[in-house]
C-alpha cells in the first residue's frame, strides 16, 4: 500500500511539473518555435503561454533583435596575386523564426561562411589598389549574396562592414614608399605651380602698371594739344575780332584820323623808350610826311580813303 502511494505521488508530482513547464513566458523581442509531438506547430510571440503537457515541446528559442556577427580573418588573393587578409562584420536579424529553425541547420555558420566566400570572390576580381577603394562595393556584393540565400533561412541582411584589409609587410613597406613618393611629387609640383603663378601674376602687374601709365601719358598729350589748339584758337578769334573793330573804326567818317592819331602817339611812345627818363624828344616841323615816318617805323596804316 505504501508503495501504490509513492507511485501515485510520483505520477502526481511528474504531472504538475509538466503543467508547470507548459506554462511559458516569453520576453519582448523573442520567439518560441513549438513543437508537437515532434512536427511544427506554432510560434509563441512576446506574452505567456500555456502549453498542451507531454504533447507541445519547445524546441527552438530565437532573439529578434538585430545580431553582430563577426566574420573570422582569411586569406585572399587580389586580381595581381597578392595575399591580403580581410576580416569585418555582418549585422543581421530574425524575420522568420520558423524558417530560421528549419531552413538551415545553424544560420550564423552559414551566414558567416557565405559572407568569407562572396568577400574572397569579390577581392580576387579587383587589385590590390582598387581594394581599399572599393570597400563600399565589396560590402554591397556580400549584402546582396547573403540576403539573396537567407530569403530561404528567414533572416533579414542589414549591412556588411569590412573592419581590416592586410597585405604582407613587404608590400606595406612598398605602398608606404610609393605614397611617401607621390606625396613629395605632389608638393614639388604644387612648388613650381605656386611660382609659375607668382610669377604670370608680377608681369600681368608689371603689363597693366605699363598700359596704365602709357594711357595716362597718352592722355596728357592729347589735353595739351587741346588745350594748345583752343589757345590759338581763342588768339585766332581774338586778333580777328580786333582786326574787324579796327577796321569798322577807320570806315566810320573820321576813323582814319583817329587812327592817325593813335599811331603818332605810338611812335613817340616807341622815340621815348629809346631814350632815357630825362631825355626829351624834339619833333621836326615838318610833319607833313608822317605817314612816310610811320612807314618807315613799321606803322604804317596804308592809303587814305
Amino acid at each position: 500500500m505504501p508503495m501504490t502511494f509513492g507511485l501515485l505521488a510520483l505520477i502526481v508530482l511528474i504531472i504538475l511539473i509538466q503543467l508547470f513547464r507548459s506554462l511559458r513566458i516569453v520576453p519582448q523581442r523573442e520567439a518560441y518555435v513549438v513543437e508537437r509531438f515532434g512536427k511544427y506547430h506554432t510560434t509563441l510571440d512576446a506574452g505567456w503561454h500555456i502549453l498542451l503537457p507531454f504533447m507541445d515541446q519547445v524546441a527552438f528559442k530565437h532573439n529578434l533583435r538585430e545580431t553582430i556577427i563577426e566574420v573570422p580573418p582569411q586569406e585572399c588573393f587580389t586580381l595581381d596575386n597578392v595575399r591580403v587578409t580581410v576580416d569585418g562584420v555582418i549585422y543581421i536579424s530574425i524575420l522568420d523564426p520558423r524558417k530560421a529553425s528549419y531552413g538551415v541547420t545553424d544560420y550564423e555558420q552559414a551566414v558567416m561562411s557565405l559572407a568569407m566566400t562572396t568577400s574572397r570572390a569579390e577581392i580576387g576580381k579587383l587589385e590590390l589598389d582598387k581594394t581599399f577603394e572599393e570597400r563600399d562595393s565589396i560590402s554591397q556584393k556580400v549584402v546582396q549574396a547573403v540576403a539573396e540565400a537567407g530569403a530561404g533561412w528567414g533572416i533579414q541582411v542589414h549591412r556588411y562592414e569590412i573592419q581590416n584589409i592586410e597585405p604582407p609587410a613587404t608590400v606595406r613597406e612598398a605602398m608606404e614608399a610609393q605614397v611617401t613618393a607621390d606625396r613629395e611629387r605632389r608638393a614639388m609640383i604644387s612648388t613650381s605651380e605656386g611660382r609659375m603663378q607668382s610669377m604670370i601674376t608680377r608681369s600681368e602687374g608689371r603689363k597693366a602698371e605699363l598700359i596704365s601709365h602709357s594711357e595716362g601719358e597718352a592722355q596728357r598729350l592729347i589735353n595739351q594739344a587741346e588745350g594748345n589748339a583752343h589757345e590759338i584758337l581763342s588768339v585766332a578769334r581774338a586778333t580777328a575780332s580786333s582786326i574787324t573793330k579796327l577796321a569798322d573804326a577807320i570806315a566810320v567818317p573820321g576813323g582814319d584820323q583817329a587812327v592817325r592819331l593813335r599811331l603818332s602817339e605810338k611812335y613817340i611812345g616807341k622815340l621815348r623808350a629809346l631814350g632815357k627818363p630825362q631825355t626829351q624828344v624834339l619833333l621836326s616841323a615838318d610833319l607833313s610826311h608822317l605817314d612816310g615816318i610811320l612807314a618807315g617805323m613799321g606803322l604804317d596804316v596804308g592809303p587814305e580813303g
